[in-house]
């Protein structure tokens, strides 16, 4: 009885993300590690491999008695015996060396990142482990990159439509090209869900803390790292910066509601975030279990297996995933590959490839840790732009799908200043006529 509770306790206690935590199966053998930002640390994508097994639970017993709620299964979800004795059998067999694991809820997966043995040879490995009937994935572990670039200079252009109080509204360069001052006097984009998968972000900025909040952390459980975290806070002031505050600046979004999860980080301060497959499948993995409509990834890296699977599920349920184009410009990995994806380039003269829609991303004004504000750049902030005019036409029509919300925004973008990109009053007004068409 003193094992069955500690089994229970300890499935009570998983973390809100759905857990890098300690299992040890009934045999008593040991599966994956607490993960923590040594465990991030301590990943090498040039070395370590993500692995997946079957990960089948049984429901708990119900009887009096069986658990601490009585008659009520426990919850959580980690992983069963099955998976347990499986990677424990794994480990012995390739000498590989487990640094963290967790489950994978939505796919039936429970997941590791394995470190090979020395010397040995990373993708001959994983060839064999791909063959083993024990594993469902077995893949490298890969890395993604934000992108932004700090270097900018102001503009100077006022805004027209909705007035606001806030005092830096006519700097913001992309605020004023989309004429999203002009879409609030029909929406702001109210209650509309958006889950931000980037880095941290600053949840105390006095233009952000009403309505932004920390989806969670699948990087390292540091407070105040999540806060001092640059790019996140980047993203999430041009989606959703309170209008109307005498604060700073207003979104394009300014109502909807803000889920930061952290899958990425800074391994070096003076350098762009980074992020990996095991960071990332574990956001896209909390981000299944939310009511969140529009997706933002402004980040990007090679094709991956795993996450492709998890971005699936998510597109399969409806959501909407923007992407920000890589500066190389190509379409082949991760997140810009995937079917239904919505592609955002920073607006430029020469025309977009098909489908991909042009964004203000240049010399961008928007929020700063500790409360500040700057200019950057980046298709980071285009994808940013995109995201929150979806919101915009997702509080006129909840169930907007991604391709008719992409054929609006490219069928009413505009020219402006020599360069096509997105315009919110039109796709506002556009999506108001359909409706009107529609009702009568």
């Amino acid at each position: 009885m003193k094992q069955l509770l500690v089994a229970v306790a300890t499935l009570l206690l998983l973390p809100a993300l759905g857990g890098c935590a300690s299992v040890r199966a009934n045999d008593g053998t040991s599966v994956g590690a607490r993960a923590s930002g040594s465990d991030v640390g301590a990943m090498d994508s040039q070395r370590d491999i993500v692995l997946a097994v079957a990960n089948p639970l049984e429901p708990a017993a119900t009887h009096a008695g069986s658990n601490l709620l009585g008659y009520t299964p426990a919850a959580g979800y980690s992983a069963g015996q099955r998976a347990a004795s499986a990677l424990a059998d794994i480990e012995k067999a390739y000498g590989v060396r487990t640094i963290t694991g967790w489950p994978i809820k939505a796919l039936g997966l429970y997941c590791v990142v394995l470190q090979p043995p020395p010397g040995a040879d990373r993708d001959a490995l994983i060839a064999r482990l791909a063959a083993d009937k024990r594993v469902q994935l077995a893949q490298p572990l890969q890395e993604y990159a934000v992108y932004s670039d700090a270097d900018a200079t102001p503009p100077a252009a006022p805004p027209d439509g909705r007035q606001y109080n806030d005092p830096y509204t006519d700097l913001q360069r992309g605020f004023v090209e989309t004429r999203a001052a002009v879409a609030h006097t029909t929406t702001q984009g109210d209650g509309v869900h958006i889950a931000v998968v980037d880095t941290g972000a600053d949840m105390g900025h006095p233009d952000l803390k009403d309505h932004v909040r920390d989806g969670g952390d699948a990087v390292d459980d540091d407070a105040h790292a999540f806060n001092s975290d640059r790019h996140g806070t980047e993203v999430v002031g041009i989606i959703a910066a309170e209008g109307d505050n005498h604060q700073g600046m207003v979104g394009i979004a300014p109502k909807s509601r803000i889920s930061v999860y952290k899958a990425c980080w800074y391994p070096d301060p003076a350098k762009g975030a980074r992020c990996n497959s095991f960071t990332l499948a574990k956001a896209l993995a909390a981000i299944d279990d939310t009511d969140a409509r529009i997706i933002n990834m402004s980040l990007g890296g090679p094709a991956d297996p795993l996450l492709g699977k998890l971005l699936g599920q998510l597109l399969g349920q409806g959501r909407i995933v923007v992407a920000a184009l890589p500066p190389e410009g190509g379409t082949g990995g991760f997140p810009d590959n995937a079917p239904g994806v919505i592609v955002v380039r920073s607006s430029a003269a020469g025309p977009a490839a098909a489908g991909v829609l042009s964004a203000p991303g240049k010399d961008i004004l928007t929020t700063q840790p500790d409360g500040g504000y700057d200019f950057t750049s980046g298709s980071s902030m285009a994808a940013a732009h995109v995201s929150g005019i979806l919101a915009l036409l997702l509080s006129m029509s909840p169930r907007l799908d991604a391709t008719t919300a992409r054929d609006i925004l490219l069928r009413t973008s505009r020219v402006t200043q020599g360069m096509r990109e997105v315009d919110a009053a039109a796709a506002v007004a556009a999506l108001a006529a359909e409706r009107g068409t529609r009702a009568r």
